[in-house]
């Protein structure tokens, strides 16, 4: 799947599986925890960290997204994103291609980061905690994505039909801070160390549906 965040944000980077099952009779329940197709044009997996004192943001064209999410029941959903490290873009080609070398993310050795929830959680109202395992370079560490639940809408038929026979739309906002040097990313020389911010903060738009 190509191209979130419309996770670091990496950027990053996995939203929202542990659901009910469908009935004896093969009827779908109430709250059976169905998968969502995230809507590739409307999802957006975005970065920024500081140089010097001056932000510079970045994204990550190609990733996949595994997305569970039960509205009335958050606690069964879960999230679980891969995406392609060389896709990084900051609009400078010379940066992008040193972000994608040994000195940062090493994409030719390690072309994948992860992210996989391990809980999701409701944190008040319109709002939700998904704490998972974050993996770049081989590292792996915890992570908590705040998630803002942006709406969920069931379509009239007339609007089913003109969109192929979705039936339902969500979408959610999210974000987390991560350092950089955690996982061993420009950790080589002071200058990388110095000039760069260790603090990468990562945001995630994502637009989800299903039929």
């Amino acid at each position: 799947m190509r191209r979130l965040l419309s996770l670091p944000g990496l950027a990053l980077v996995s939203l929202l599986t542990m659901g009910a099952a469908a009935s004896p009779a093969g009827e779908t329940t109430a709250h059976e925890v169905r998968p969502w197709n995230v809507d590739v044009p409307h999802t957006e997996i975005n970065f920024s960290v500081k140089h010097f004192f001056t932000p510079v943001t970045g994204t990550f064209g190609d990733y996949e997204i595994d997305l569970m999410f039960d509205a009335e029941a958050p606690e069964n959903s879960s999230v679980r994103v891969s995406i392609d490290v060389a896709s990084v873009d900051t609009d400078n080609e010379r940066r992008d291609n040193h972000l994608r070398s040994p000195d940062f993310f090493n994409a030719e050795q390690f072309p994948k980061m992860t992210f996989e929830s391990t809980s999701v959680r409701s944190a008040g109202e319109g709002k939700l905690l998904a704490k998972g395992d974050l993996t770049i370079k081989g590292i792996t560490r915890e992570v908590e994505l705040a998630i803002d639940l942006l709406g969920v809408m069931d379509l009239p038929p007339d609007m089913q039909e003109m969109l192929g026979g979705v039936k339902r739309v969500a979408g959610f906002q999210a974000s987390t801070q991560v350092d950089r040097r955690e996982f061993e990313v420009g950790v080589a020389n002071w200058a990388q160390t110095m000039i760069v911010g260790g603090d990468v903060d990562i945001s995630i738009a994502l637009e989800a549906n299903h039929k």
